[in-house]
């Protein structure tokens, strides 16, 4: 088994926690235009005059808090 320097191991721990972060935050990005998403089409429905049933409307609510 190969056995990595200290300073290779702490360039590949940096390098995996930048990778990570900017993973992160596009996951983030796109939850975001989710619940955007949703919402336009839970508001779609209500001016259509279709009431949300209870049940999906907790299930958004609880979504997108």
């Amino acid at each position: 088994m190969t056995v990595m320097k200290k300073e290779e191991q702490i360039g590949f721990h940096k390098g995996a926690i930048n990778t990570l972060l900017k993973e992160r935050q596009e996951m983030v990005r796109i939850i975001t235009v989710i619940d955007q998403l949703l919402k336009a089409h839970a508001s779609g429905l209500q001016q259509l005059g279709i009431k949300i049933g209870k049940t999906e409307e907790k299930k958004l609510e609880k979504a997108l808090d």
